[in-house]
Parts: C-alpha cells; sequence; structure tokens
C-alpha cells in the first residue's frame, strides 16, 4: 500500500507530511480521538490507510497506550488530540512516558494561527504547555516546516526516551505548499532519515575501578531496575561470579525471570522478605538501570560499597553514595565489566537469600491454598500465574493490584511492565492495548484493580471494537485498599474516603461485547483462568477478593507496624479482619517488624 495520498488529493498538506515523514521514520500506529481543531489531521489520516488510527475513548488513554506500546518495543508510536481540553487530558500519559523513559510522539491541535493567544474557543498554548513534560516541544509553523519539526521530534523521542508534541493551528493543518514559502535559511535537501542507534560504554579505567570495589566485597547485592531490561542474561552471569542475589525494582520486574536461581523478587514495601534480608547484610552493592523511590530499603550509607550503572549520568549517586559510577547502556557495560570480576567461591550469601525466597514463595502457595471467604488475592496471582501462556506480556496497574503484580511468577520470555514511577491509575489496559497491537501474535493480559477499571472502562469497548484478544483480569475488592494500607501503615491514621461503590464488571465489559467471568470461589479459579486464556478475542474476569488481605506484611519496617497499631488505637474500623490477616503465623515469621510489634497488634486481632 502506498505511503501517498489518495489519487487526486492535490499538493500535500501540513498534516499530509508530518504522516509520511512519521510512517518514513517506522510510526506507523497512532492512538486518539477526533475533534474540531484537530480534524485537518484526521483527514490526512483518512488519506493515508498504512497509518493505523486507534479510536480510544479517553485521550489519557491514546498516551498511555503510546506507553505500553513504546516499553514492549522499544519504538514510539503517537497520540493525537484536539485542543485545549483534548490536549490536557494527554497531559498525565505524557507525563508517564517522560518518567518512565518510553519514546512517545504527541500531536495537538491549536486555535487558528491568527486567533492563538486571541481568547478564541479552546485556545490553549499546548506547544508551550507541554514543555515540561515532553523534551521536544513545538508549533509546526506551515508545511515547509513540518518534515523539519516531525525528524526533530522523532529523533528527540528516540535519542532521549522521553515524549515529543506537534502542535499544529487548525487552519496550517491544512495548508498546501502553495500556501507557504519556505525561508532563504531553509535549504531543500538537507534532511536525513538517517538511524540513529548508539551504545554508551564507560572508560576501560572506570570499568576497573568499579571491578575493584566489588572483588573487593564478600557480599554483593545487585539491584536491577528498569535499566537492566534486555540484559538478563549478563545480569545473571554477573551474579553467579559474585555469588550475588538480584534484588529487581519494581520496572525491573521482567529483568530476569521470577524463578531465576540467582533472584530474590522485588523490594520496598511491595518487594519480599529475601530482597530485604540481602540489603539488611550485604557490603557491596551493584546498581544496575535503577533510580527507584524505595532507596530506604537499600543498605545504609556506609554500609556498602556501592557502584551503580546507568545510562542517564544525572541518575549517578542519586540514591546512594556509590564510589564507581559507570554511564551506559546496562547490556554493553555489563559485557565488558564481567571478565574483570573475580569468582567468589564462598556462596553462602546467595544461598541464604535463595532459602528465605524459596520459603517467601511457599508462604505465597500457603495463603493460595486458602478457601475461606473472601477469597484472598493470592489465590489469584497464584493460578494466574500457572495459567500464563508462554511469552506473555502482563500489564500492571496502580493499587494494592502493584502489590499482587508483584507476586506473578514471570517465566523466562515474558514482559511484564506499569507506570512504575508516576503510579497511574487505570494504566494497565491502555498499556495493554498498545502491547496487543505491537505485538498481536502474542498473549496480553491487563492486571487491574476496580479502582483503576473504574477510571477507565470505555477501553473496554476499544478492545471489543478493534477485536484484541486481551484478557482482562480484575481484582474487585470495593475498596481504594493501597490507600487504606498507606493511611494506617505510613501515617497511622484511620482509613478516609477508601470505600468504592460496587460495580458488576462482569456485565460491564459483557455489555462492551466481551466475554466475562465472575471469579469468587476460590476452587474455581483453575478452571476459569485455564478457559479465560484460551477463549478467542477479549474477555475479563472478575475476581472477588478481600480488601483487608495485607498487600506488603512480610515487608514492613518497624514504624510502619508501629503505626498500624496506632491507628487501630485511633479507631480503624477494620483493625479486627487487617490484624488477623497480618498475624498469620508463617507471615511472622518472616517479618522482624510484626515480630517486634505484635503484642500491640495482637490486641485487635
Amino acid at each position: 500500500m502506498s505511503d501517498e495520498p489518495e489519487e487526486g488529493a492535490g499538493s500535500p498538506t501540513t498534516s499530509d507530511l508530518v504522516v509520511e515523514r512519521l510512517l518514513k521514520w517506522g510510526v506507523d500506529t497512532v492512538f486518539g480521538i477526533c475533534g474540531d481543531q484537530i480534524n485537518g489531521f484526521f483527514e490526512a489520516l483518512r488519506v493515508h490507510p498504512r497509518m493505523r488510527f486507534v479510536h480510544v475513548r479517553h485521550e489519557e488513554s491514546a498516551a498511555l497506550a503510546c506507553v505500553g506500546y513504546a516499553k514492549f518495543t522499544g519504538r514510539p508510536a503517537a497520540c493525537v488530540a484536539t485542543a485545549g481540553p483534548g490536549a490536557v487530558h494527554l497531559l498525565n500519559g505524557l507525563y508517564d512516558a517522560r518518567i518512565d523513559g518510553a519514546p512517545v510522539i504527541a500531536i495537538t491541535g491549536l486555535s487558528y494561527h491568527d486567533t492563538v493567544g486571541a481568547h478564541f474557543l479552546q485556545d490553549l498554548p499546548s506547544d508551550r504547555l507541554f514543555e515540561h513534560a515532553c523534551m521536544f516541544s513545538e508549533r509546526v509553523m506551515g508545511p515547509t516546516h513540518a518534515v523539519t519539526a516531525t525528524d526533530l521530534a522523532v529523533r528527540s523521542a528516540l535519542m532521549n526516551r522521553t515524549p515529543s508534541h506537534l502542535a499544529i493551528p487548525i487552519d496550517v493543518q491544512s495548508f498546501t505548499l502553495e500556501q507557504d514559502t519556505a525561508s532563504p535559511k531553509n535549504v531543500p535537501g538537507h534532511l536525513s532519515l538517517a538511524p540513529q542507534p548508539f551504545t554508551v560504554i564507560p572508560p576501560e579505567e572506570q570499568l576497573r575501578q568499579a571491578a575493584e570495589v566489588l572483588n573487593s566485597c564478600e557480599r554483593v547485592a545487585i539491584c536491577a531496575g528498569a535499566g537492566a531490561r534486555g540484559a538478563g542474561d549478563l545480569l545473571e552471569q554477573v551474579a553467579e561470579v559474585l555469588g550475588a542475589p538480584i534484588v529487581k525494582a519494581g520496572l525491573g520486574k521482567d529483568c530476569v525471570p521470577d524463578d531465576s536461581p540467582y533472584t530474590t523478587g522485588g523490594m520496598g514495601l511491595i518487594g519480599t522478605r529475601a530482597s530485604h534480608e540481602a540489603f539488611e547484610n550485604c557490603d557491596g552493592l551493584l546498581i544496575v538501570g535503577s533510580s527507584t523511590p524505595y532507596y530506604e530499603f537499600w543498605p545504609e550509607p556506609g554500609q556498602a560499597r556501592g557502584v551503580q550503572i546507568d545510562l542517564n549520568a544525572d541518575r549517578i549517586a542519586m540514591r546512594y553514595p556509590v564510589e564507581a559510577g559507570l554511564v551506559g547502556h546496562a547490556d554493553a557495560v555489563l559485557e565488558r565489566l564481567l571478565p574483570l570480576l573475580e569468582r567468589k567461591e564462598d556462596r553462602s550469601f546467595l544461598k541464604q537469600a535463595q532459602d528465605t525466597y524459596r520459603r517467601w514463595w511457599d508462604l505465597i502457595g500457603e495463603q493460595a491454598a486458602d478457601s475461606g471467604s473472601p477469597m484472598r488475592p493470592q489465590v489469584v496471582t497464584w493460578e494466574l500465574s500457572k495459567a500464563l501462556p508462554d511469552g506473555a506480556i502482563v500489564t500492571g496497574d496502580a493499587g494494592t493490584v502493584t502489590a499482587w503484580g508483584g507476586r506473578l511468577r514471570l517465566r523466562r520470555g515474558m514482559q511484564y511492565s506499569f507506570s512504575g514511577t508516576l503510579c497511574t491509575m487505570g494504566s494497565a489496559l491502555p498499556y495493554a492495548i498498545g502491547a496487543q497491537l505491537a505485538h498481536p501474535d502474542r498473549p496480553v493480559i491487563a492486571f487491574t484493580g476496580d479502582g483503576s477499571m473504574s477510571m477507565g472502562m470505555g477501553e473496554l469497548a476499544t478492545l471489543a471494537q478493534y477485536e484484541l484478544p486481551i484478557k482482562v483480569v480484575l481484582l474487585r475488592n470495593n475498596s481504594l485498599a493501597l490507600e487504606v494500607w498507606e493511611q494506617t501503615a505510613l501515617l497511622g491514621n484511620p482509613q478516609m474516603g477508601c470505600e468504592l461503590h460496587t460495580i458488576d464488571f462482569a456485565a460491564v465489559a459483557r455489555a462492551c461485547g466481551l466475554k466475562a467471568f465472575l471469579l469468587d470461589d476460590p476452587s474455581a479459579a483453575p478452571d476459569v483462568f485455564a478457559e479465560a486464556m484460551t477463549t478467542d478475542g477479549p474477555c475479563l474476569i472478575e475476581a472477588v477478593t478481600d480488601p483487608d488481605e495485607a498487600p506488603f506484611g512480610e515487608s514492613l519496617q518497624p514504624a510502619h507496624a508501629q503505626h498500624l497499631a496506632q491507628a487501630f488505637d485511633r479507631g480503624e474500623p477494620t483493625a479486627q479482619a487487617m490484624a488477623r490477616n497480618l498475624l498469620q503465623r508463617d507471615r511472622v515469621a518472616l517479618s522482624p517488624a510484626l515480630q517486634q510489634h505484635y503484642d500491640e497488634l495482637a490486641r485487635f486481632r
């Protein structure tokens, strides 16, 4: 199919030139919603059928779908919105891309070029509004500017792994080359589609300094984040040489599989006791592509000698006082660092981490075997983990579902991501839409909660409209349950404003054209997930779960347990159920914090 507009269309417009240049860069998918001040651009989409347009139900979902597309491909997709409110709706998804490092192209409308700033309808300067969210944000001045601006937008997105933005006035969208005159400085023929791949490698001297630090330590722990994705094989080789457990920050969940003999799983409040134990007892710390905000769980300053690998030089030593900083791509740096490392014959540190990690998974298995009602979320994650098809892509969400997503057991070849730093509720489904369109032959599962889904239920209709075979697994507990635990454990306050009105999500899904399952019996979980994963087309599994199950009982710090007791004393209405779940015997055995404050909490059980 040709890139050129349909026959008889005449001279290309500004919008035609932008679309054609995006296609030449390999950007062939755009998510969005039409509107009066972007409709000139939609004409270009109509006459360029190679540009796949996906009509979502909310502009924020358009931007988040681009993030999902980029996170699972490394390539940008585009999102498009009208001026004013449509443009503003894109912003949250674009900030998600900026903070998590995803290349995205955003295109918005503007008022007529000669009414900008004159208080016209939807007259909002999106080019200036987007300047903080997008490293490149420019107003397209006409057809002669279109290709230059598009090239710069795509190059910036790819080079900096950030969103770029083009704002086009509504009349300029339809201007042709005959209506525009190039300036003397805009000399034709000076543009290129030359690719820009690059690999950053630190100097040999710095690699040797880093190796000296790690070789001097007896008990090295590795913290791997989003920057370690794609470098998993090398990461495991380094772990083998150093006898080092790999602790995964949230965005690094898929850098090595959860059944790797080297990993201890996640860290932070949603992490594992094995990860925290490794950090508490290490004397060396290798940070690979992570600037996790949960760095208070890292070793105390002065406890461990540190080395950090990060593509962004300004992230070096931002969270920990490392002695050696290696700026570069994780795979290239690890490949050159590996031969300089000395094998540690004492494997006791790694073995202790493996033993604790095994005990933690045993605990999850025991919790998943509970046949009580309401159903524990561990039932869902345990059975879903077994049902995940090979090569699955899983997208997570914000809320307690973030913690439960950390308990999904990914196998080698699977991928996972979520809104890791911005923590955008309602991101799992649009992420999954982007991932499924990027990888039509791979199974995609959106793992979300009722609070998140209620923010973006319209995208269920998008699944039906495009027959996207995404499986949506939804935990319904009728509560903003993460806020319950944050208000109590982080602040010592009883919960406030966390109750959710019950929604029959299965019925909503069926109304949108999806197949749907209601899961409220633990014994039915294996059969439900087995049937759902083999269902043709999109479907939703609504799992009714216990809102009072602790999402981070084994990973609480002593101050958190003390705050919980304080909140219970002050009248937390679900204190009895929360205490009962927290103080499960095997959970207490893995949690020094619960052991320390056991008597204070047991009064409410």
